[in-house]
């Protein structure tokens, strides 16, 4: 019987004066690299993106170092992608993380678009695949594939930018509902979908033309039009091949 998979964690290893080897937790930090004590002097442009997760979490578990969870989340689900998430559970699955956990990163990414919103009076517009890369361009660095969908209002202003599905794409799993979802939670007139290919290659595949044949007929029948579907590979992209 073959042995059973076993992950490796993420925790770095010391070696003290004596040669006895230790994991680094924030405990064993200096103060003023511990990450709240040097949000609280420094403030918040001094920390890295996974020092502000780790301030968040406050805690890790019995099984992972807080600072080793918070580089994992951001490296394995993308800043981007994470803070579009709405759901909890989704996260504390794909994560593998605590679903207490997953709520406060939820609440706090939620927090921090209400804010953003409601200074923020004028949301991008987009009217060419080129700006939609532009803005997603991010996505090309993720590990793991990502369908993302950026919803627009009849003056191709963006009203809203979600997460859709995390894993490989057949057009067996992509369903139009979960695609039109929020465009019709958010009265959206259209719609862009992207994913990127961890392969690097931006070339559409079969799967990826036939789900976007799938949603341009689901779309014509709500009456919410599907303007793109964009490839992201490393640096790149392509946009699916259409008859409209």
């Amino acid at each position: 019987m073959k042995n059973k998979y076993k992950l490796s964690d993420n925790d770095l290893v010391m070696e003290d004066s004596l040669g006895k080897t230790y994991v680094l937790r924030v405990r064993d930090l200096p103060e003023s690299e511990k990450p709240r004590e040097k949000l609280i002097g420094f403030g918040p442009e001094a920390l890295t993106t996974a020092e502000l997760m780790a301030a968040l979490l406050n805690v890790g578990t019995k099984k992972e170092e807080v600072m080793a969870m918070s580089s994992r989340i951001i490296k394995e689900y993308g800043e981007k992608s994470i803070a579009f998430e709405k759901s909890p559970k989704k996260i504390s699955q794909e994560l593998d993380i605590p679903l207490n956990k997953a709520c406060q990163i939820i609440a706090c990414f939620e927090l921090g678009k209400r804010f953003f919103q409601s200074n923020n009076g004028r949301s991008a517009t987009i009217r060419t695949a080129g700006q939609a890369y532009e803005y997603l361009k991010d996505m090309g660095s993720l590990s793991k594939e990502h369908l993302r969908g950026i919803y627009f209002n009849s003056h191709y202003k963006i009203i809203h930018d979600e997460v859709i599905s995390v894993g490989s794409l057949t057009a067996n799993i992509v369903h139009p509902r979960e695609v039109f979802r929020p465009a019709i939670e958010y009265n959206a007139a259209a719609l862009i979908i992207a994913h990127n290919h961890p392969s690097g290659s931006s070339k559409p595949t079969e799967s990826d033309i036939e789900i976007t044949k799938q949603l341009i007929e689901s779309g014509k029948i709500l009456g919410i039009e599907l303007l793109d579907h964009i490839i992201i590979g490393k640096n790149k992209f392509s946009c699916v091949p259409t008859e409209k």
